[in-house]
């Protein structure tokens, strides 16, 4: 019991070290998107120093990060030469930074509903913005099946994660 106690401890004070040295990640969302803000507040609660920049010129930040047009999404972010497309969940992108494959980014295209950001939302909403569920006494989360995707240098795409 002793030794599995350690080992837990050792575990915990790793992912804190670890979380001390993530790079900032600069996150890129359309004027007031508050599924993007929430987004950017996951990042914050997973350890990532984040810097938003909000802005009406969304596409041309998509071109400059290299997003692949038919995996584009509302946010777009950078970090460590890699660019985040869409609300990838923060472990995804910890184990990006850690496992440094050859690739332009991590992309979570179009709006799944139960991606970070994406739990409490307007399906009908075309800016992703967040609200809550009042149909019923306490908020509901809807959430669909969608795909992490790993972007390699030549366009194409593998599964990353499965949510």
């Amino acid at each position: 019991m002793l030794k599995q106690l350690a080992h837990a401890l050792l575990l915990l004070a790793a992912s804190h070290a670890g979380a001390a040295e993530l790079p900032p990640i600069a996150v890129y969302m359309p004027k007031v998107c508050l599924a993007c803000i929430d987004w950017a507040e996951h990042l914050r609660q997973h350890g990532f120093t984040v810097q938003v920049t909000q802005t009406d010129e969304m596409d041309a930040v998509k071109r400059k990060l290299k997003v692949p047009k038919e995996l584009e999404a509302v946010p777009s972010a950078s970090i460590a030469g890699y660019f985040i497309e869409g609300h990838v969940h923060a472990e995804q992108i910890k184990e990006l930074l850690s496992e440094k494959p050859k690739a332009l980014g991590l992309a979570v295209p179009g709006l799944p509903l139960g991606a970070p950001g994406r739990e409490y939302s307007s399906p009908i909403c075309q800016t992703a913005c967040t609200v809550l569920d009042m149909e019923t006494a306490a908020p509901r989360i809807r959430r669909e099946f969608y795909e992490t995707l790993l972007v390699m240098p030549n366009g194409r795409t593998s599964t990353w994660a499965r949510h």
